[in-house]
């Protein structure tokens, strides 16, 4: 431990007029509470230690700032105590304070000088292990941290205004991929939501939207990061979500976010955690207390993990679950803004990914020929990511010239400005998939392969 954090954490102690036992009381206190033994028995001649020189280790600067942040009433992030590191990742991540998680996200996600820290860092398998029941149950009745003297008073208005510019910022993400303003979103979550749960609420039914609707804002950070590539940061946003929805007490949101770490999860290759996500997902009033849309969501994504886990009949019978809650759907249902984008068009792209796996490539091209027939204009860059699996799937089936005139309109639609990191891939996978056919004469292939190579050619 340096000097300089010697001080800092001296002075955090004398501030919060501890003593070293007082100090190690406190600590153990939110180790237990969070279920965190291993780290439960700390003495005063650890924190002497700690505030001598040696470094502490594991959880211990997350439990110390808990401890911090509860007597001084305020958020003591790990950069006050003297770190600098990313926040936890895997199981540990789960224990953190959720405004505490939001404030360590701050001092990565927002300084450009160190965000490449955080977007470069690798997606935690430990991660996709949820915590048990208990968790979930002390995480809706969990008090927070009081409000400061002078905080603002947060009302209905406020969470409308959070609620509204969260479907404002969904809405250009559908129409313009993850890469663009998501920079945005995130400096209006780290500044206005973030003092919104930090203030003083009007009741207890108003501080529970609130968190509902910063934990709908992080999961759309968190989904803009999975669709521009950036999975580590992705993970991070969509765990926070996790917590402000459990915090919130709000199953079907917290189901939503769950769907979405679970097509995160399927999408990269962990197909077991994938799985476990999308069953958690749908799992007691997650999908019982939730609208018919958002159910005909999860259980599409559920039956994507059951295919990908070799689950075939069981994937199957999901999809067929799932065509009917999306086919409940009624004016007199009034659905979260949440799910606008999910229906016949999404439901079909869905099965056709599911089909895919379950190697029935005929009825996957139908599926994925269905939602490009049947998708707004308001949703391009998921067009774009259709039109890339209909080309692969195409040419898998030995259609070469089809799957050219497939992936042509991908590039079509590329270039009407998506910022998306999947939506690109599709054209990194059209050149990958064009390289057994480059030197077959394929006029088709040819002309294919050199738009999609002046594409990707950096702009000088």
């Amino acid at each position: 431990m340096s000097r300089k954090r010697n001080e800092q954490l001296a002075a955090l102690l004398e501030e919060a007029g501890w003593s070293r036992a007082q100090t190690a009381s406190a600590f153990n206190r939110v180790a237990q509470e969070n279920r965190l033994f291993d780290f439960a028995h700390i003495g005063r001649s650890h924190i002497s230690m700690w505030v001598g020189g040696t470094e502490p280790s594991g959880a211990a600067p997350v439990i110390l700032g808990q401890a911090l942040s509860r007597r001084l009433k305020r958020v003591v992030t790990l950069d006050e105590i003297g770190f600098t590191a990313p926040p936890p990742q895997g199981t540990l991540e789960w224990h953190v304070d959720p405004l505490t998680a939001l404030a360590n996200l701050r001092g990565t996600d927002v300084d450009a000088d160190r965000r490449s820290l955080l977007a470069s860092g690798v997606y935690s398998a430990a991660a996709l292990v949820l915590p048990d029941e208990m968790w979930w149950a002390d995480a809706a009745q969990s008090p927070v941290t009081p409000a400061a003297a002078g905080s603002q008073r947060v009302g209905r208005h406020d969470v409308a205004t959070v609620q509204e510019l969260t479907v404002a910022f969904s809405r250009m993400d559908q129409r313009r991929g993850g890469g663009h303003g998501r920079n945005a979103l995130v400096q209006y979550l780290h500044s206005d939501v973030s003092e919104f749960l930090h203030g003083r609420f009007s009741n207890e039914q108003v501080r529970r939207d609130m968190f509902s609707a910063a934990a709908e804002l992080s999961y759309l950070s968190g989904w803009m990061a999975f669709d521009n590539g950036e999975q580590a940061l992705a993970q991070h946003y969509f765990v926070l979500a996790v917590k402000l929805a459990a915090q919130a007490d709000n199953p079907p949101l917290t189901g939503h976010i769950l769907r979405a770490m679970a097509h995160q999860a399927i999408d990269l290759g962990f197909f077991t955690g994938g799985l476990r996500l999308s069953s958690a997902s749908i799992q007691g009033t997650r999908y019982s207390s939730a609208t018919p849309r958002e159910r005909a969501l999860l259980g599409v994504v559920h039956a994507r993990g059951l295919a990908a886990n070799g689950k075939r009949q069981a994937a199957a019978k999901a999809l067929l679950r799932a065509e009917d809650d999306l086919a409940s759907v009624s004016d007199g249902i009034e659905e979260p803004p949440r799910t606008f984008f999910f229906a016949e068009a999404s439901l079909a792209h869905e099965t056709a990914c599911t089909l895919r796996i379950c190697g029935d490539q005929p009825a996957a091209v139908r599926h994925f020929q269905r939602s490009v027939r049947t998708r707004g204009a308001e949703f391009r860059r998921t067009h774009a990511v259709t039109l890339g699996y209909l080309g692969a799937t195409q040419i898998a089936s030995g259609s070469v010239e089809e799957a050219c005139a497939t992936w042509s309109s991908v590039l079509d639609t590329m270039e009407e400005g998506i910022y998306s990191g999947r939506a690109k891939q599709a054209v990194v996978d059209i050149r990958h998939l064009l390289s057994p056919y480059r030197h077959r004469g394929i006029a088709a292939v040819r002309a294919l392969d050199r738009r999609a190579a002046a594409y990707l050619a950096p702009v000088d």
